[in-house]
C-alpha cells in the first residue's frame, strides 16, 4: 500500500548534505562555498580537543572556538556564545558535536543570521531541522524558524566510530522518535512518511551491527543515514506527545536529553497507538511484535537502552508535577492529552515497566 494522502503540503529546506568517511576534511571547502572566511568552531567542553582539530582543518578560515555548548541550550550560554562570535567578527559557525552543540549553533544563528555548517558526532538529527529548543528558568521552549536551519551538514562515519555504545543507542532512539511521531503528525505528507519509514529501517538494520562492532564503518554510516532521514522528518512535521514529555522532563528536571527520549518513546507510541493504530502499523511491520509500543520497547531492550526514568535521576515524588507541566500548553496530539492517562504513562516510564495503555 502506498502512503498517498488525499490532501497534503510538502516542504523541503535548501540544505547541502554530504556523506562519506573523511568528509570532515572538506570543511574548509564548504566554508568557502558559503562565501565565508571567519568561522567560529563550536563544541561542548568534552569535545574541546575536537574543536581544536577542526580549527586546524580550517586553517586561516577559523577565527576561534567556543567550547561551552550545554545540554538543553540554556539561554545564558547562547548569549555568551553570540557575544563571542560578534567580538571575533565571525561570519559563520561550524558546530561539531551532538544536539547540544547543534542547538548552540542554531541559537547563534537565530540572533545573528550567521550561516551554519554542522558536523554531527551523534545521531540526534536536530541538524536537519529548523527547530530550536532553549531553556530558561527551568522551562524548555521550542521555536521553528528558517533562520536556525543549518545550510550544510557533513556526515562523517569516522567521527561516530568512537561514540560509546551506550550513547550510540540512546542517541539513535532519540532520532527514531522523530520518525515515529512523524508517522501520525497532523501535517505529515507522503514524503515525510516515506522518510520516516526508511529512517526507522536504517536503524533497525544498522544499530544492531554497531552494537556488535562499533568500529564497523558501513554500519556507522547506515545509522547516520537513519539520523539524517529521521531529523529531516522532524523538520517537516509538528511534534506531539513524545517530544512534549521529553521537553518537560529535560527542561524542568534537567534529565539527560537522549536518555529521556530513549525511555519515553515506547510509552508515548503505545499511548497514541490507541487512537491511530493504522498510522503506526509501519513500526510493527519494521520491528515485529504485537503492537507499536511493544515493538519499540523490545528493540530498546535488545539494544540495552535505558528503560526507567528513575535511573536518570527523576524522583517518584516529581511525577505529579511532571504530569501537570506536560498538560499545560500541550502540543497537538492524535489522542487527547488526559492527565490520569498521562500520569499512568509516566509511572510506567519511571519504573521501567513495559508500555501499557
Amino acid at each position: 500500500m502506498s502512503h498517498f494522502q488525499d490532501s497534503f503540503v510538502a516542504q523541503s529546506a535548501a540544505v547541502r548534505v554530504r556523506f562519506g568517511a573523511g568528509v570532515r576534511h572538506a570543511v574548509a571547502e564548504e566554508i568557502r562555498a558559503l562565501g565565508c572566511h571567519r568561522a567560529l568552531i563550536l563544541s561542548t567542553p568534552h569535545q574541546a580537543e575536537t574543536a581544536r582539530q577542526f580549527a586546524d582543518l580550517c586553517g586561516p578560515l577559523a577565527v576561534g572556538t567556543f567550547t561551552n555548548a550545554t545540554m538543553h541550550t540554556p539561554v545564558d550560554v547562547s548569549e555568551a556564545a553570540t557575544a563571542h562570535a560578534l567580538q571575533l567578527g565571525a561570519d559563520c559557525v561550524v558546530a561539531v558535536g551532538g544536539g547540544s552543540t547543534t542547538g548552540l549553533g542554531k541559537a547563534i544563528a537565530l540572533r545573528t543570521d550567521l550561516p551554519q555548517i554542522v558536523v554531527p558526532t551523534t545521531y540526534a538529527g536536530s541538524e536537519a531541522t529548523p527547530i530550536l529548543g532553549q531553556t530558561e528558568a527551568g522551562r524548555k521552549t521550542t521555536l521553528t524558524s528558517p533562520k536556525v536551519q543549518p545550510e550544510v551538514i557533513l556526515y562523517d562515519a569516522e567521527l561516530v566510530q568512537s561514540l560509546p555504545v551506550g550513547m550510540t543507542v540512546t542517541s539513535a532512539l532519540n532520532a527514531m522518535a522523530h520518525a515515529a511521531e512523524g508517522l501520525y503528525a497532523q501535517n505529515r505528507s507522503p514524503l515525510s512518511t516515506l522518510m520516516a519509514v526508511e529512517g526507522l529501517r536504517a536503524f533497525r538494520d544498522g544499530l544492531p551491527k554497531v552494537v556488535a562492532n562499533p568500529q564497523d564503518p558501513s554500519a556507522r554510516g547506515e545509522t547516520l543515514y537513519g539520523a539524517w532521514l529521521c531529523g529531516t522528518v522532524l523538520g517537516q512535521v509538528g511534534m506531539a506527545l513524545h517530544h512534549k514529555l521529553c521537553h518537560t522532563l529535560g527542561g524542568a528536571f534537567d534529565l539527560p536529553h537522549a536518555e529521556t527520549h530513549a525511555v519515553i518513546l515506547a510509552h508515548a507510541i503505545a499511548y497514541n497507538a490507541v487512537a491511530v493504530p493504522d498510522l503506526l502499523a509501519p513500526i510493527t511491520e519494521i520491528f515485529g511484535g504485537t503492537s507499536p509500543g511493544m515493538a519499540i520497547h523490545d528493540f530498546a531492550v535488545a539494544m540495552q537502552a535505558p528503560l526507567a526514568l528513575r535511573d536518570l535521576g527523576l524522583m517518584e515524588a516529581d511525577l505529579d508535577r511532571a504530569a501537570d507541566l506536560a498538560t499545560q500548553n500541550p502540543y497537538w496530539n492524535p489522542r487527547p492529552i488526559e492527565r490520569p492517562a498521562l500520569r499512568h504513562l509516566l509511572q510506567a516510564a519511571w519504573a521501567g515497566d513495559a508500555p501499557t495503555v
